[in-house]
């Protein structure tokens, strides 16, 4: 198991909204969808195009580079031409903090 380190905070995380962030070393994406926040691997496993410059559908994000789209919530791929789900982080918030387990 890991630990829950400091993210971001909160209030920088809007309501539909994606952020890219470092945590210990790893590129995380953060989203929040229908008020819950969710943290996946912020790298394509296809191409390993940082989808924090990509866009999102629903709860899905789509890559810029060849638009395989990935659930937030639990990384799984919807669309190819990416086989590979993303890794899928645990996300607790306190306070004003959002954390993510790594």
């Amino acid at each position: 198991m890991g630990e829950f380190v400091p993210a971001m905070k909160v209030a920088g995380l809007a309501e539909g909204s994606m952020a890219s962030v470092e945590v210990m070393g790893t590129h995380v994406l953060l989203a929040k969808i229908g008020g819950e926040v969710s943290a996946v691997s912020g790298t394509c496993t296809h191409e390993e195009t940082d989808l924090g410059s990509g866009f999102l559908i629903e709860d899905r994000v789509v890559c810029p580079l060849h638009l395989s789209q990935f659930d937030l919530k639990t990384g799984q791929v919807m669309n190819p031409p990416a086989e590979v789900p993303l890794t899928r982080f645990n996300v607790k918030i306190e306070g004003d903090t959002i954390f993510v387990e790594v």
